[in-house]
């Protein structure tokens, strides 16, 4: 597996300095870091320090995040994407993460899937050609995200089907999956529609051995199917972060 260092979380403690996070995963032996947004952090900072260090950026997010779930919002999102497309190519992030946003009062589910659908198909011919992806986010609402629409992993991917562009894709997590009830083989023969994973131990939402859930199952079974892409270490280290990364082996 390769592993990549979320690092609004990680080696924050050990360096209040953003960009400085990036030499730490360099240091500790990771294979890419990610981050959230873009635009609150100095750019030229991080563009440098990903240089210095050839560590990849494997994801950024899709700013802003905007309700798919709402046609009132599609024009902001897509705006958006331009703007995080131009920032992914600065820094060499071949994935952007959207989220779907919180479900809608009084519109039904049926409609708030369909305007999904709608938008990322328009945001499909927004980032063609460009090499990047746009990845869906399926959260969970029971502990994280109260509200949100798309908290079932199979949905997300009826989605990705139903859109049928290679520029979008599924980011699956780990940790929002467990915590929804969903086991792994909610991808069992749709793995190829994920292009990102995130992984955290449940319950807390710490490092790999900090809960109880059966991560070291989960990542087997990815391994053992093929999955090819980047695991995002998306924690909140209860430990020191190099310390909380011997999970590795």
């Amino acid at each position: 597996m390769r592993y990549s260092a979320c690092i609004e979380w990680l080696f924050a403690a050990e360096s209040p300095d953003f960009a400085g996070r990036i030499h730490a995963a360099r240091a500790a032996g990771l294979d890419a870091v990610e981050f959230w947004r873009f635009s609150n952090k100095d750019i030229d900072a991080v563009e440098r320090a990903l240089r210095e260090t050839g560590l990849p950026l494997s994801s950024i997010l899709c700013e802003p995040i905007a309700p798919l779930t709402d046609s009132a919002a599609h024009e902001r999102f897509l705006e958006g994407v331009k703007v995080s497309l131009a920032a992914a190519k600065r820094l060499g992030a071949p994935v952007m993460i959207a989220q779907a946003g919180d479900e809608q009062a009084g519109i039904s589910r049926a409609q708030q899937h369909a305007s999904i659908v709608k938008v990322l198909k328009e945001a499909a011919r927004l980032i063609e050609g460009s090499g990047v992806i746009l990845a869906l986010e399926p959260l969970n609402d029971r502990v994280d995200h109260p509200g949100y629409y798309l908290t079932s992993t199979e949905e997300g991917l009826d989605i990705i089907d139903e859109v049928a562009r290679p520029e979008v894709r599924l980011l699956y997590d780990i940790y929002h999956a467990a915590v929804m009830g969903e086991t792994i083989e909610v991808l069992d023969g749709r793995l190829d529609r994920v292009v990102h994973v995130h992984l955290a131990d449940a319950p807390g939402r710490g490092e790999p051995g900090s809960g109880a859930m059966d991560w070291s199952d989960r990542l087997d079974w990815l391994e053992q199917r093929g999955y090819a892409g980047f695991v995002g270490l998306e924690y909140k280290p209860t430990i020191g972060t190099v310390e909380g990364l011997l999970f590795r082996g």
